[in-house]
């Protein structure tokens, strides 16, 4: 797989994030993607050729490994990595939406018209929810491979003797051995511990979010003097400009027009 360009991909989504954000797709890159590719992929390379059973009978060693590894570590890895890191690409449409609407609106009515946004990145309005989600979904991604992580091998140790028991076409119990059960372990502790940080710096991240929401509502719910209803739009005021001026009422760079233009809070 070529996590390059995954990380190509999440590297627009740190112009976007939260300190913590910025720490959690740091530790993902380093203690997990890179931690994967160089060492985790070489120490589960040889896992069904170097799993010895004692026996003969054929067939028997590929049904006790496939018994007891339904899905092998290092894959379960790979697609836990890929899915924790999609929900990030949300925020990145997003933005790019708002930067297109962008451009639309300003084509539609000019370069002289107020802007919908005052900065496409930043996270007010749906882009503050579609954030919170992504972080949402990264927190019940993490969550659910770490249950099955845990529930596929009965805990997260990796035992140096598994038995086969009433699998056919072995004849009776079958006593198999893991390679390298030892260094397989710490890897598995590693893994574990790097994603129960990411679940950590996740959960700073939301409470970050929520909390400096809070704050912010909490000042604008201050009563201020407005010269303007707060219902008034950016895009019926750029509207109302140029069908003034397509009537000759007001030139361009009017005193009027200007005061007619007041400054809105960006959407």
């Amino acid at each position: 797989m070529d996590w390059k360009t995954l990380q190509t991909l999440l590297s627009g989504v740190n112009k976007y994030s939260t300190a913590f954000g910025r720490i959690w797709l740091s530790v993902v890159f380093v203690f997990r993607v890179l931690v994967y590719v160089v060492a985790a992929e070489r120490v589960w390379g040889d896992e069904q050729k170097d799993f010895d059973c004692n026996t003969k009978q054929p067939g028997c060693t590929n049904v006790c490994y496939d018994n007891f590894f339904p899905i092998s570590n290092i894959r379960l890895w790979a697609l836990q990595l890929i899915f924790v890191t999609c929900p990030s690409l949300l925020v990145i449409l997003h933005v790019a939406y708002r930067e297109e609407r962008e451009r639309k609106h300003r084509q539609k009515h000019g370069d002289q018209c107020t802007k919908l946004y005052s900065n496409t990145g930043k996270k007010h309005g749906g882009l503050w929810w579609t954030y919170l989600l992504s972080l949402v979904f990264k927190l019940i991604i993490e969550f659910l491979f770490l249950y099955v992580l845990h529930m596929l091998w009965h805990g997260f140790t990796m035992p140096r003797l598994v038995q086969c028991a009433n699998v056919a076409p072995c004849p009776n119990t079958v006593d198999c051995y893991i390679a390298r059960p030892t260094e397989k372990k710490v890897f598995t502790y590693f893994m574990v511990g790097a994603s129960a940080v990411c679940i950590v710096l996740t959960v700073c991240e939301i409470c970050y979010l929520i909390f400096h929401r809070i704050l912010r509502g909490l000042r604008q719910g201050k009563p201020r003097n407005r010269s303007f209803p707060s219902s008034t739009s950016r895009a019926s005021t750029c509207r109302c400009h140029h069908k003034l001026v397509g009537t000759g009422e007001l030139e361009p760079g009017d005193d009027k027009l200007q005061a007619s233009a007041p400054n809105l809070t960006p959407i």
